[in-house]
């Protein structure tokens, strides 16, 4: 099977503030293609990790290890996480070489392959297939393999949609996370059915 059409995004789209790459990205598309399967869905809500100073970022203090590696750089590359022991998340590399940035994608809305997210999640729920981080990741094969890789062109890309309204992009704070759990660095479409919770 081919890939979907649409202009990819360039590196340089994503070396530059996390909050303006998090609020860029709502509308564009998160696609993959293993073993010649393609699936994608179009990004309805993220997660902002914005550097050094976040507590809730797994770079907060500069912190440099074998599993958070990717997330110092450089911009355009995933950084794939797992959590819990049996989840993995996906994250777009932001900023600088050495600046551990990035955005957590959320949630999305399933566009290609859905009988074969249908049968990577096992469910038949189809607003159920990507609402979440871990469920996307499993919907759209994305795991440790996915690690590290181009978004440009790599097996992960992210390409360019339309583009959301300023005014329908809402914010609240981040999910899950116990560290500066006030900060409004999470952004989703207002109004969608294809988000992990309601609209805060």
């Amino acid at each position: 099977m081919s890939r979907a059409g649409g202009t990819v995004l360039s590196h340089e789209f994503y070396a530059r503030d996390t909050v303006d790459v998090a609020r860029a990205l709502l509308g564009c598309v998160l696609e993959t293609s293993f073993n010649n399967e393609v699936t994608s869905g179009r990004i309805t809500e993220v997660e902002a990790y914005v550097g050094p100073d976040d507590p809730a970022a797994h770079g907060y203090g500069n912190r440099r290890t074998p599993r958070n590696e990717a997330m110092f750089g450089p911009a355009g590359y995933s950084y794939v996480y797992f959590i819990y022991g049996m989840h993995w998340c996906f994250n777009a590399v932001t900023e600088r070489d050495d600046y551990p940035a990035a955005v957590l994608v959320r949630s999305l809305e399933p566009v290609v392959g859905l009988d074969t997210m249908t049968q990577r999640r096992s469910i038949d729920k189809q607003r159920l297939l990507c609402s979440g981080p871990a469920r996307l990741c499993q919907a759209l094969g994305i795991d440790r393999k996915s690690n590290s890789c181009s978004l440009s062109d790599g097996p992960v890309r992210i390409l360019r949609g339309v583009e959301v309204n300023p005014e329908a992009i809402g914010s609240s704070s981040r999910i899950g996370i116990r560290q500066a759990a006030d900060w409004p660095l999470r952004f989703f479409e207002r109004g969608s059915k294809w988000l992990s919770r309601r609209e805060a």
